[in-house]
């Protein structure tokens, strides 16, 4: 027996755990089987993949079907089944069922649920060759972590590593596969860190835990969070966490978290409480913007917050209220994604509700939106996308947020800027951005103190140039004059022995007083002054340089 497990993930550093799950299962039930995993990404070229899975003639082919690799999926069926007329195929996965079997070879499979509670005929008809059209699974089986050191070491090497501490999900929304089956399974946290354990020997740059929601047990949470810290590993952990879920146990404990151990994917969805209702979406909403302006508060926890454009009873002022309610939160980066309409789940029978045919089923128009209410949306949210998720403007957008800007209007008119330049047919360099954010602020009264946050971002991501546009001096002449008139020897900064290499490796630029008291140097908006950017990262998320006010030395 010969099989063949392939995955065709979003991106190379992607990984798919529901194949290492599926191999250990067909290990433990035909152990004489030769088993081989193949991961592949939906970009790669297709004739190179159609002929890398078809190598060997592999008796049975496996494949983990989702709404991004659904469609690339079926034109490889038709393919293979062509030029490998004796081989099987099986699909699994939360789209394999949404193939209709007329599109599918007569040698295909599907399997529906967890690969661990399949009934065990299956393996005996696939020792046999005789597999039926279709296997249905019982839930709620034990999964024990399925990757071996070998696949740590090879096959996952600079690669995401996915990892389930629990299944299921304690909250039914409508537009979600996990509001099919109800019900959440966990692991024992004893079992959890001992899993851990052996993945982290391998020192993965990324473990993204695949909990739908990972603190629906505050307590249980906190377990795995102080089994984590305690380990001395560069590992970055990613968790999808409820918003209004986290208590003051748990905060305390994070605001001693080193910066960059954990992230944050936050599902906020709407702010808008009749469409929260219509989704069956429960959440307490003030507690909801409490709780993420307190980690955005923490500045050491990269804090990614979802809003859903398309769901039922949402308008075009309230999906902008939402947009204006989650910016003020202040999380690092804010996904205004398209409704995914996906067969099986409730929402796709709700009235007036229309969606791309093929996946991954993007919403096209609801009772409350037409079709052009959510392009114009949707392009609202590519703005944000480019300019406010990235480590470019952290300045510019803390002083918007402090002072209440309706930064849906803001990003309105900087895509009006964007159109005229066919922003989104080029490459979106620092540069551009910067560009086009100074010409959509032209005409404001706060362009002088704007400008000054865009130069001081600018040159705290590591330049040693500002463009000309942004330019107010010539920084290398700023440079000769302060090391020809500062003293010999400064404390915090230089001594007689090290000045020379403090003023070749430093920028040093000048700022406005409006722009000293936004950045928090200063109390008084008065006089001018000039920043020391010094050549090494401060202690936060984004790892921009440290600077430091000349003469008062006042450290950020």
């Amino acid at each position: 027996m010969n099989f063949k497990l392939v995955a065709l993930n979003g991106r190379y550093i992607h990984s798919c755990l529901a194949l290492f799950y599926l191999r250990q299962e067909l290990k433990k039930q035909l152990p004489a089987a030769a088993i081989e995993l193949r991961q592949f990404t939906i970009n790669d070229p297709y004739y190179k993949t159609l002929l890398k899975i078809g190598e060997g003639a592999p008796g049975v082919l496996f494949f983990s079907v989702y709404i991004w690799n659904g469609e690339l999926i079926k034109r490889l069926l038709a393919d293979l089944a062509a030029i490998l007329p004796e081989t099987s195929f099986v699909l699994g996965g939360p789209q394999a069922a949404a193939f209709a079997r007329q599109d599918l070879p007569t040698r295909c499979t599907v399997i529906g649920g967890e690969i661990e509670g399949i009934d065990p005929a299956f393996y005996q008809d696939l020792e046999r060759g005789e597999l039926a059209p279709h296997y249905n699974c019982t839930p709620g089986r034990p999964f024990p972590s399925p990757y071996t050191d070998d696949d740590l070491s090879t096959e996952l090497l600079n690669r995401h590593v996915y990892y389930e501490s629990s299944r299921g999900c304690p909250f039914s929304c409508t537009y979600c596969l996990s509001s099919v089956e109800r019900g959440v399974h966990r692991k024992e946290p004893a079992q959890v860190e001992a899993e851990l354990t052996a993945i982290l020997r391998h020192r993965p740059k990324i473990i993204k835990f695949v909990d739908r929601t990972f603190n629906d047990r505050p307590e249980r949470a906190m377990a795995i969070w102080r089994f984590l810290a305690a380990r001395e590993s560069g590992t970055v952990f990613h968790f999808e966490m409820a918003p209004d879920l986290f208590n003051e146990e748990m905060f305390a404990f994070l605001e001693e978290l080193s910066p960059g151990r954990f992230q944050f994917e936050l599902g906020v969805q709407s702010t808008n409480p009749a469409t929260l209702a219509a989704v069956n979406r429960v959440m307490d909403l003030d507690k909801v913007g409490e709780n993420i302006r307190r980690l955005a508060r923490l500045n050491n926890i990269h804090l990614h917050a979802d809003l859903i454009l398309g769901l039922p009873e949402e308008t075009e002022t309230t999906f902008r209220n939402s947009l204006n309610d989650l910016f003020a939160m202040g999380p690092h980066y804010i996904q205004m994604g398209l409704l995914k309409v996906l067969p099986t789940t409730r929402i796709s029978r709700t009235k007036g509700l229309r969606h791309c045919a093929a996946p991954p089923y993007e919403v096209l128009a609801t009772a409350e939106m037409s079709p052009a209410t959510l392009a114009r949306l949707y392009w609202l949210g590519e703005c944000v996308e480019s300019f406010h998720n990235n480590r470019y403007f952290p300045s510019l957008f803390a002083y918007l947020r402090e002072r209440r800007e309706d930064i849906a209007a803001f990003f309105d008119n900087l895509l009006a800027i964007c159109r005229q330049h066919n922003f989104f047919g080029l490459a979106a360099t620092q540069t551009f951005l910067c560009e086009l954010l100074l010409e959509s602020v032209g005409e404001r009264p706060d362009f002088g103190l704007i400008k000054d946050l865009l130069r001081y971002d600018w040159l705290r991501c590591g330049h040693r140039f500002i463009p000309e546009f942004l330019q107010k001096e010539n920084l290398n002449e700023l440079r000769k004059k302060l090391q020809r008139d500062l003293d010999r020897e400064l404390p915090l900064l230089f001594t007689r022995r090290n000045r020379d290499e403090f003023f070749r490796k430093t920028v040093f630029a000048e700022f406005s007083g409006p722009a000293l008291k936004q950045l928090g140097f200063t109390e008084a908006g008065k006089g001018s002054g000039v920043i020391c950017f010094l050549p090494r990262q401060s202690a936060s998320i984004h790892g921009h340089l440290e600077t430091i006010l000349l003469p008062g030395l006042s450290k950020r």
